[in-house]
């Protein structure tokens, strides 16, 4: 590929109907941004287990883990520092941080590639994106990566219009943060490449290209050796939570079609209805022959990215936020098309704004506000630290300071509200894979004497050792409200892994 020169030749002038002023628009995702800290200063909710998991990982750092790359236990661990406390907002804090980030990113890179008049409305977009606002609310991988692929974006457009060894850098840098963060970085490649071949427009010159390889192949090769040294644990988290090993081939076409097609749906209210309608708008611009190169190349960054992982729905799994990635060039996209009219980009601000709003007031009143059958709205960010309180009120009661489960859940905050606390918590070990980051690093030492606490949500039926149960309780509230919880006094044979 030859160094290009092009400039984009689609008309970038927007109709006056849709003008917002650039002070306007960053007062309006500070204002937001603002908003969003403060709320997660108040919020009331528990650490959801990826949450725990996460922060735990922060602890105990390393160049990969059980599930998930590195980055997000590298971040937690920083803004804890930072703050100098693990306390649940300083977890979070960089949820609302990097989103603002990522706003201010997309509006530089709307600029570069359609020019100043979308640019205001590009930041304001991004940030009440409904999947933007639920996040803000916790810390999630998706937060930390669509920054980075927002930043490789703006690098990309640079680079198509002149060669530069510095961008090509970040480009290499930021691709490989990325996937540092979340493999699911790797669903971009196919649209990337195809808009390069196709469109003269998103080309780079090679000798880019191949400094972007080399700096984004240096920044991902720690992991990777983690992985070889780890019997590549992360990759084989990933398959097995992909059903890429066949799991779900004995389900029926319709099983198949209707989880293809409720991924698809739920894309609607990842990003909203009127700007995942403006993307798939685009694409049938573009089959109809009516895109411009400008349009072509934002669908190319986008569009694939959910067209793919829809696929892998319609085959095994997956869950709706695996095509977040799709959103950065997407919100782009989505903007561009609406430009000429000014209810499809305010009637999309308005349907996404009430969420904005509304979200983090949820946290704060997480304990108080209900459905119609009853069930807290928050219901699954609640009630964990309370198990954990009386895990370790039980444990006291039975004069043991090894605590022991097998669920992830309660594992996950047993280590975070028990820390500091005169317990030791251990993971069962079953023998084989290990099936959590928890039994893979900190399963229950096979040289462990003396009779443990074993937590469980099952009864235990040991036949190797001897046990006796302690206590047995429903919580009251919270995600396991009325499931039954069982406490044993047991000798560590009991849970040592069969033959």
């Amino acid at each position: 590929m030859s160094s290009p020169a092009h400039i984009e030749t689609s008309n970038a002038i927007v109709s006056p109907q849709t003008s917002l002023s650039l002070r306007l628009a960053l007062l309006t995702i500070f204002a937001v941004t603002l908003w969003r800290v403060v709320m997660l200063y108040f919020n009331t909710t528990d650490l959801f287990v990826d949450e725990a998991q996460y922060w735990f990982w922060g602890q105990n750092l390393d160049f990969g883990y059980y599930s998930k790359p590195p980055m997000i236990a590298w971040v937690i661990r920083l803004f804890n520092a930072l703050g100098r406390s693990d306390s649940t907002f300083w977890i979070r804090l960089s949820a609302p941080l990097f989103h603002m980030t990522t706003a201010l990113v997309l509006m530089r890179a709307s600029r570069r590639i359609a020019g100043p008049e979308i640019e205001p409305w590009v930041g304001v977009t991004f940030t009440t994106l409904p999947a933007v606002s639920l996040s803000s609310t916790l810390v999630s991988t998706d937060t930390i990566q669509i920054l980075f692929v927002s930043i490789a974006i703006w690098a990309f457009f640079g680079l198509n219009k002149r060669a530069s060894a510095t961008e090509a850098l970040i480009l290499g840098i930021s691709l490989g943060l990325a996937f540092l963060t979340k493999y699911s970085v790797l669903f971009m490649l196919p649209g990337v490449a195809v808009a390069m071949i196709t469109l003269a427009s998103a080309r780079v010159a090679w000798r880019d290209v191949i400094i972007a390889a080399i700096a984004g192949a240096i920044v991902v090769s720690p992991n990777l050796l983690w992985n070889l040294s780890h019997d590549i644990a992360t990759v084989r988290h990933t398959e097995a939570i992909a059903h890429w090993d066949g799991g779900g081939k004995d389900a029926g076409i319709l099983f198949h079609l209707r989880s293809g097609l409720e991924f698809l749906a739920a894309q609607f209210g990842v990003v909203g209805p009127v700007i995942f309608f403006a993307m798939l708008w685009a694409t049938r611009r573009m089959f109809r022959g009516a895109s411009s190169a400008l349009e072509k190349k934002l669908i190319w960054l986008s569009v694939p990215i959910v067209a793919l992982i829809t696929m892998q729905a319609l085959f095994a799994k997956a869950y709706a936020n695996w095509a977040v990635t799709a959103y950065s060039a997407g919100t782009i996209l989505a903007v561009w098309m609406l430009k000429d009219t000014k209810r499809g980009l305010t009637t999309s601000l308005i349907i996404n704004g009430i969420p904005a709003i509304l979200l983090p007031v949820l946290t704060v009143f997480a304990g108080d506000l209900k459905l119609p059958n009853g069930e807290l709205v928050m219901k699954r960010y609640v009630g964990r630290s309370a198990i954990s309180l009386k895990v370790a009120d039980v444990a006291g009661q039975a004069h043991l300071d090894t605590i022991v489960a097998d669920n992830r859940d309660i594992l996950a905050d047993l280590f975070y509200t028990l820390k500091g606390k005169p317990y030791h918590v251990y993971a069962r070990n079953f023998g084989g894979f290990p099936n959590s980051y928890y039994e893979q690093m900190f399963s229950l030492p096979a040289d462990t004497k003396a009779n443990v606490l074993y937590v469980a949500t099952a009864p235990l039926d040991c036949r190797a050792g001897n046990s006796e149960m302690v206590s047995t309780w429903k919580p009251d509230f919270g995600y396991m409200k009325d499931k039954t919880l069982y406490a044993y006094s047991v000798s560590p044979s009991c849970l040592a892994p069969a033959p």
